[in-house]
């Protein structure tokens, strides 16, 4: 045998171990502990040392590399997860990245993957239909919702300062037009990033006051905009990260424009609100705005990383991720999907993406969303019945619920135990955060395996938590 039939069969034998060990993870979710089960020293001793001088068979690399991650893994994918709102994968969408791997196409140029560019260009209709923006707006397809915020910046970027007379992506920022920003006063940190990115500068925002959900006032908006003069972008938010709270698009929208401003939505998870009839109230004038951020990763329900980035006028988009070299080979009447996105070389995303939403349609895609809403509510309802604190209206699938010491005492030394105490019940898992200044236990409901069992047994488990910590 040959170096090179051996080194097929070689890859056959652990492509075959790895769909082994794929079955047993997935087959096990609903039972394993969801939080993991070693700590990252722990992790790191098994995995870590010297490179060896000699290689390794592919299947004995694969077969050690599960037996030191496997206790490390969590069962994010799973229906009892309800940290940093993380989706699961959809049965097509998981398969079809598998096919993704094998088939390792370069997702930049339609010439080195026709495939990638179609499969992109369809799924971008099909988002721009399900989300109910301008069918003539620009989809690129990121690796998560930093970079759609990124992306929806750096066009709105392009376009206030070109409305200016000022070509940015020739002349840099020196000398520039001021850009004025103005965020939400609990706008997500990707967005802080974003213009750390931009050279906009986080700290040279201006911030707006919110209601008690977090939502962006408009009054205090226009207070703001009314003495400022030039360039303006305004960020608004599509889904609150603590209480799932969103922003008044169509008021926000109307004074932004009447400044001649951008309005760029971050939703990374609540865009997809749009797509359900009975949540759709949530987002309106969402298709006023200029761009559009999401993730398609948390709501959605496809395999990491997957981010679309969404701009109404297509050249502010193009114009400022543009790339030209000699070598490109330029598509004539297709899509080139690095002319919108910052990236040139990457996976190709889109195809996990086609599988998901053709595996469920317009209609599934609204029961996935309004599904998990009414579990986040079961949730709020079985957690206020034994005595939690529920600290916001329960309008998505976010749930935030604060506990309280018998007889007394340091609420949030409380609430960290009790959040401490749930992590290492295996049967559930959630994130603590600071919200308004206390300390509380949010949870994202975003799977689309997560069932009323589930919630129940999460609640109980909750509920148990808080019990032992007050005992």
């Amino acid at each position: 045998m040959d170096t090179l039939d051996a080194a097929l069969q070689g890859r056959q034998a652990a492509l075959d171990r790895v769909q082994e060990l794929a079955r047993e993870f997935l087959g096990g979710l609903g039972e394993r502990p969801v939080g993991p089960r070693r700590s990252f020293e722990e992790l790191l001793a098994a995995l870590g040392g010297p490179l060896p001088e000699q290689g390794a068979e592919p299947r004995q690399v694969i077969e050690a590399l599960a037996k030191a991650a496997e206790p490390g893994l969590v069962a994010s994918a799973g229906p009892r997860y309800f940290g940093f709102v993380i989706g699961g994968s959809l049965p097509a969408a998981l398969a079809a990245d598998w096919l993704t791997s094998a088939w390792d196409q370069n997702a930049g140029l339609n010439a080195a993957s026709p495939a990638a560019a179609a499969t992109e260009a369809a799924v971008a209709v099909w988002v721009k239909d399900l989300l109910g923006v301008p069918a003539d707006a620009a989809v690129g397809f990121v690796s998560g919702c930093q970079m759609a915020n990124f992306s929806g910046l750096l066009a709105g970027r392009h376009a206030v300062l070109a409305r200016a007379g000022w070509d940015v992506e020739r002349q840099g920022l020196h000398g520039a037009p001021e850009v004025h920003v103005a965020i939400g006063e609990e706008a997500h940190a990707t967005i802080l990033s974003a213009l750390r990115m931009l050279g906009l500068g986080e700290a040279r925002a201006h911030r707006v006051a919110a209601d008690e959900q977090g939502r962006m006032k408009p009054a205090a908006l226009d207070e703001t905009l009314a003495p400022l003069t030039g360039p303006i972008l305004v960020a608004a938010q599509a889904g609150n990260v603590s209480t799932g709270a969103f922003d008044p698009f169509d008021e926000i929208a109307q004074i932004t424009h009447a400044k001649g401003g951008w309005l760029h939505v971050d939703g990374a998870f609540g865009l997809w609100a749009a797509a359900a009839p009975a949540r759709r109230r949530l987002v309106r004038g969402l298709a006023d705005a200029d761009s559009w951020a999401t993730d398609a990763h948390k709501w959605l329900n496809v395999p990491y990383d997957s981010g679309i980035a969404i701009v109404r006028d297509p050249m502010a988009l193009t114009a400022a991720v543009n790339k030209s070299a000699a070598y490109l080979i330029r598509a004539q009447a297709a899509r080139d999907n690095h002319d919108y996105t910052p990236e040139s070389s990457r996976r190709a995303r889109g195809f996990a993406l086609w599988a998901g939403l053709r595996s469920l349609g317009h209609n599934g895609v609204a029961d996935l969303v309004e599904g998990c809403c009414r579990l986040a509510t079961r949730m709020a309802e079985r957690l206020r019945a034994g005595g939690v604190t529920v600290l916001n209206d329960v309008v998505l699938n976010q749930v935030l619920v604060r506990f309280t010491p018998p007889g007394g005492g340091d609420a949030d030394a409380f609430t960290r135990a009790v959040v401490a105490r749930v992590q290492r019940s295996d049967v559930t898992w959630a994130s603590g955060t600071r919200w308004h200044g206390v300390d509380a236990l949010r949870i994202s409901v975003s799977n689309w395996s997560t069932t009323a069992a589930d919630v129940d047994a999460s609640a109980d488990a909750i509920l148990a938590a808080l019990r032992d910590e007050a005992a």
